[in-house]
């Protein structure tokens, strides 16, 4: 079972798409970070 499910997540800046279609489960115990530039 997964504590965080993402589904068809998609993050754009104006006309700039960052992410397009992001699946993502992340289960009871793990850790997941999603990095890019600051």
């Amino acid at each position: 079972m997964s504590a965080i499910t993402l589904r068809s997540l998609t993050k754009r800046f104006g006309s700039v798409v960052a992410v397009d279609d992001l699946h993502v489960d992340v289960h009871d115990g793990e850790l997941m970070a999603l990095l890019g530039p600051s």
